[in-house]
């Protein structure tokens, strides 16, 4: 049965509302997440301080990397603040980092993911109230009125969410000025990375006389706000720790090398350039160019300034495994994990190279190094699915279901991980610690599955 015209256009407009707010909420997670164990390493020496002047616990912020070349940051629900590769490779130092993470804590404090709902609620109840009007003047002939009020509304209707979006990252830069002063951290990194965004503003010909339609207010308006509130702390002078300049230098120039076109991560980092930073880049580019040998001597320069580096080590052996020779990999790999304190991410790889070997003498010490790894950090796919296959490989099938489970679990699909979590407590000696695991991967899946399926009803 066909729709009268009102309702159809009232139809019509509610889909269009609510999917322009859905792209205005929806967290962008869908990129490639970079685990890296110097990355992270920073980002907790970064944070830590900026996290307890917030008064949270360092221990639940976590401060995640994923590839995109857009210069952003965003917190998406929990205590975890989403960084773009983008933004790293854009900022001039680590201080601009802080800047963003304290901004972005600040909308941890606020509750301005839960919140956003709020203004949502608002503005949808402004929608609904001028379709209700405008169907109402349609169906009574007055056409052109009735789509006038429709129109009207929901213009309003954005105009205060939009609003609300801007009062909540208004919030969030004085909160994050706050956490940086009790941080005793400096604030010009902050009005540094500002100025890098409203450079870009300019270059996209954004208006830079009124904010209204825009998400976040003009990068000049919370300049002017900020640099008040900056030149008044006592932090205003204190300079950035030296230490944690080293460490950025070099976490930027390997994400360059990672994330970079090779001929570009080249040209920012010559031949002549003999630093540690220009070196790490350079390596990155020549193992992702297929050019092992330049690679590892870009890597050997590193070691001759600092053999005991395990990440100096570790990349040494990424090069190594991934270049076909995994019996090489394993020295240099087993000294960085011994020299890291046992990192996860690290011992992965060492696991990976360990069965890459194709040597049954190396699987108890793979499956050691894996189920160590794993058990000081659940969320890594790669471990669990390298400690499958040790499992696979010596003929431990209920083990290697479970391994899978945890990894289909982990990746968020939930049928894969039933699947495989059924399987696994087939196997595996009702009430063991494994079985129980098992049974609470396969209840987890199945709610989400019959969650979704509700959904979709």
């Amino acid at each position: 049965m066909a729709c009268p015209p009102a309702i159809a256009t009232l139809t019509r407009l509610l889909v269009a509302l609510s999917l322009s707010f859905a792209l205005l909420v929806r967290p962008a997670i869908a990129q490639q997440i970079l685990r890296d164990a110097e990355t992270e390493a920073l980002f907790n020496d970064i944070s830590a301080p900026i996290v307890n002047a917030a008064k949270m616990d360092p221990r639940n912020v976590q401060v995640l990397l994923i590839n995109d070349k857009e210069i952003n940051a965003f917190v998406a629900g929990g205590q975890y603040i989403w960084m773009h590769s983008g933004l790293i490779t854009a900022a001039d130092n680590v201080n601009q980092v802080q800047g963003v993470i304290a901004h972005e804590l600040g909308h941890i404090e606020g509750g301005h993911i839960i919140r956003s709902s709020e203004g949502m609620k608002t503005a949808t109840g402004i929608t609904l109230l001028s379709l209700v009007l405008g169907a109402a003047a349609i169906a009574a002939g007055g056409g052109e009125a009735g789509m006038g009020i429709m129109a009207a509304g929901q213009q309003a209707a954005m105009g205060k969410y939009l609003a609300f979006s801007r009062n909540q990252e208004s919030s969030a830069d004085l909160a994050g000025a706050r956490y940086l002063s009790g941080a005793g951290i400096s604030g010009r990194g902050s009005l540094e990375f500002f100025k890098k965004l409203q450079n870009q503003e300019y270059r996209l010909a954004i208006p830079q006389d009124d904010s209204y339609g825009r998400t976040h207010p003009l990068s000049g308006e919370r300049i002017a706000v900020l640099t008040d509130v900056y030149e008044k702390d006592p932090a205003w002078t204190k300079p950035v720790d030296s230490l944690l300049t080293q460490k950025f230098a070099r976490v930027k120039a390997k994400l360059t090398g990672f994330v970079s076109d090779p001929a570009q991560t080249l040209q920012t980092y010559p031949e002549r350039d003999q630093s540690i930073p220009a070196h790490y880049a350079r390596a990155y580019a020549w193992h992702k160019s297929a050019y092992p040998d330049k690679a590892l001597q870009e890597v050997d320069a590193l070691l001759a300034a600092e053999p005991d580096d395990p990440y100096f080590l570790e990349l040494k052996g990424q090069v190594l495994l991934e270049s076909g020779r995994p019996v090489d990999a394993i020295a240099p790999l087993r000294t960085a994990v011994a020299k890291s304190g046992n990192q996860p991410l690290i011992a992965a790889l060492l696991g990976h190279a360990l069965i890459a070997s194709e040597d049954s003498r190396n699987f108890d010490e793979a499956e050691r190094v894996l189920r160590n790894a794993v058990a000081r950090d659940r969320e890594n796919p790669f471990a669990w699915y390298q400690l499958g296959v040790v499992y696979q490989q010596r003929g431990d099938i209920p083990r290697a279901a479970l391994a899978t489970a945890e990894r289909y679990a982990m990746q968020g699909q939930d049928a894969l991980a039933l699947r495989s979590a059924d399987a696994a407590m087939q196997g595996l000696k009702e009430g063991t610690t494994d079985w129980l695991r098992a049974q609470d991967i396969a209840m987890v899946s199945r709610a989400a599955i019959e969650g979704q399926g509700r959904k979709r009803r």
